[in-house]
């Protein structure tokens, strides 16, 4: 297995169109504590334009314009990765930024799947751009629920164009649709936090799971997405929950966003992380139980009509 921390982390940005992505990025350009960056811009059309809003840096700037990166052009990122890796020896993070229609699951799939990319790249994090003045309009779009439900940290965008009540009601339907991401509400998409190490995707430590849903009766759920939370004490059978876990992504995978988890497996000193999007799962050893430390097995599930009691008997039924 490659060492984790000899790789290069990769931010990828999405969100809709119009949220302030660009504006996120030449944030990030800025403020970037003198790291050596390389970007890679992608554009939906044969004519790019986010490109030339990209503040000019030291910074390489590399474009993707032949299609949106999630659909046919995965093999696109893959060569500019290694042209990245051959010809800009010095870097030390890579920026994606999407296209505002990009469904993220297959980006994030390639850190997955392809060989450079595993070999030499580690996907830090997913942050999705949320367009709060605009947010009630596009919601319900696939697209930007797909962002949301995948993301490790929303950037509540826009923040001074709305009331405190309006935030509110769009944290509630944001926290419903993915409970795992962390909020940062900002103004020209500049947040005061530094959003490099968010170490979204690295199963080298283990995941911090901890899902806050917000019991209210006075806002309006999701029609199709949701989270379902699973939190007990049970000492999980590993060849029940290799079984279970393979065959349920395998015929819900279309629908499974994401999921993740920490689990007491055969009651071994190390906890078992986990977590996947659709059919891609990964898993492996995480730190050693602390001793008196009790061991609670916490996972969380992302996705569209997800039946609740499949899940949580399906789980339950791995225990010893």
């Amino acid at each position: 297995m490659n060492d984790i921390s000899q790789k290069i982390p990769v931010t990828v940005i999405t969100g809709d169109l119009g949220a302030g992505k660009t504006s996120l990025l030449n944030h990030l350009l800025v403020n970037n504590k003198g790291k050596k960056l390389a970007v890679i811009v992608n554009e939906f059309g044969e004519i790019g334009i986010d490109s030339d809003l990209v503040l000019r840096s030291d910074e390489e700037i590399l474009e993707m314009n032949n299609g949106c990166i999630c659909c046919n052009i995965r093999g696109d990122l893959v060569r500019i990765v290694e042209n990245i890796l051959i010809n800009f020896g010095q870097t030390e993070q890579i920026i994606v930024e999407t296209t505002g229609l990009a469904d993220p699951a297959p980006i994030i799939q390639s850190f997955w799947i392809e060989e450079t990319l595993i070999k030499k790249t580690k996907l830090d994090g997913l942050i999705t751009v949320v367009d709060s003045f605009h947010f009630n309009k596009h919601k319900d779009c696939p697209h930007v629920r797909k962002q949301i439900s995948f993301a490790d940290v929303i950037l509540l965008n826009k923040t001074d164009l709305i009331n405190i009540e309006e935030q509110k009601n769009i944290e509630e339907y944001l926290n419903i649709l993915n409970p795992l991401a962390k909020f940062i509400k900002t103004k020209f998409s500049s947040p005061n936090e530094i959003l490099f190490n968010i170490g979204g995707f690295d199963l080298s430590n283990a995941l911090k799971i901890d899902p806050l849903f917000l019991i209210s009766n006075n806002h309006k759920h999701p029609k199709d997405i949701n989270a379902i939370c699973i939190k007990n004490n049970q000492i999980i059978n590993g060849d029940l929950f290799n079984k279970w876990i393979y065959k349920f992504a395998q015929f819900n995978g279309e629908n499974l966003y994401r999921y993740k988890g920490i689990i007491n497996l055969d009651n071994e000193p190390r906890r078992f992380v986990f977590q996947g999007v659709h059919m891609t799962l990964d898993g492996r050893p995480g730190k050693p139980w602390e001793k008196g430390e009790k061991r609670i097995n916490q996972v969380v599930f992302i996705g569209r009509n997800l039946d609740d009691i499949e899940i949580k008997s399906g789980f339950n039924s791995c225990t010893i």
